[in-house]
């Protein structure tokens, strides 16, 4: 596996993780435990830290144009997995907030 084939894939796990914890919160949020909602996006959130500065490193070596990054399928795949965790994490945070004022009788 070559060096750009391994950042890759640490952005598709690191997304990957990310999505997953996202959802476990979300989880949480069926069985109105918010604060342990809270605590697993913020474990999102530092998994797709992890595959953001992957990315931002894969963004300043094409920009400095030492060396381009071939993109392919993978880095698409890649791509599509980063955004779609944010996403997630992203809505799953709303959910949270929505589901939590409306248990306290707010709006």
């Amino acid at each position: 596996m070559t060096e750009l084939e391994q950042q890759i894939v640490t952005i598709i796990s690191a997304a990957g993780a990310s999505k997953a914890k996202a959802f476990e919160a979300l989880r949480k949020v069926k069985e109105s435990d918010y604060d342990g909602a809270r605590a697993l996006l913020a474990e999102s959130r530092q998994a797709d830290l992890e595959a953001h500065k992957v990315q931002t490193a894969l963004i300043t070596a094409e920009m400095s144009g030492a060396e381009r990054p071939e993109i392919g399928l993978l880095m698409v795949h890649a791509q599509d997995h980063y955004m779609t965790s944010q996403l997630a994490r992203d809505l799953v945070e709303e959910f949270i907030d929505i589901f939590e004022a409306k248990e306290k009788g707010g709006e």
